[in-house]
């Protein structure tokens, strides 16, 4: 069941969640239906992709993503590359974007798994990518340069991501880098409405304010970011 407590209505904006057609649970459809009812603003499906064809990912969400232009809530299809050699991230980020994907976020250095080292600077020096996932202990530079890039940095409702949300919190914020807080939702249930995404940015270390940044304004320079390409 989607948990139905609610903050300001409309501003939730999720830029990190995940089909069947890849680790998920249910359908796009699905969890666009369950965002709608969370007062979500935007949901993005990012489904993971390494180095096979993106094609059909991409061209399934879009079938699905047909069904809610005219709604309140807007879609983003995209993709999470994820455990990719860094030095490919960036080919096949535009890769993915030619075939496309309105989002590309990256799979970034968490501590609950392996990912390649060199992944967060490789995501964030390619000029392609929108969102650093889960960046694990992202570096002063790394946080330096995503605010120079425009890559926002994710504070991770996940659970085993989420291990470094302060640590990703406080060098973002002394950079200046955008933050988001996204669910990486994989069913309806996962999904962060907005009083328990402010709570997590909270337990993060930010202030009201910074909560509010988080939450409201920064996801909209994302989302120009992403329209604008």
């Amino acid at each position: 069941m989607v948990a139905r407590s609610r903050g300001p209505s409309g501003r939730r904006f999720d830029f990190h969640s995940h089909t069947y057609l890849t680790d998920g649970n249910e359908s796009a459809t699905s969890m666009w239906l369950a965002a709608s009812r969370l007062d979500h603003r935007l949901l993005a499906i990012t489904d993971h992709v390494a180095l096979e064809d993106p094609g059909r990912i991409l061209g399934q969400l879009h079938a699905e993503s047909a069904a809610f232009t005219d709604g309140p809530m807007a879609t983003l299809v995209g993709v999470e590359l994820t455990l990719l050699p860094p030095r490919r991230i960036a080919v096949t980020a535009r890769r993915a974007r030619s075939a496309g994907a309105q989002i590309v976020i990256v799979h970034g250095e968490t501590t609950a798994e392996y990912v390649p080292v060199g992944t967060n600077r490789a995501a964030i020096d390619s000029g392609q990518v929108d969102v650093l996932a889960h960046p694990g202990f992202l570096t002063e530079r790394e946080a330096e340069l995503a605010a120079a890039n425009g890559v926002a940095l994710e504070i991770s409702g996940r659970s085993l991501h989420s291990r470094t949300n302060g640590h990703v919190a406080r060098l973002a914020l002394a950079a200046g880098a955008d933050v988001v807080v996204d669910s990486d939702a994989h069913s309806p249930s996962q999904l962060l409405d907005y009083e328990t995404a402010a709570m997590l940015a909270r337990g993060a270390g930010l202030t009201p304010g910074q909560c509010r940044v988080a939450l409201e304004r920064a996801p909209l320079q994302v989302l120009r970011r992403c329209r604008g390409r």
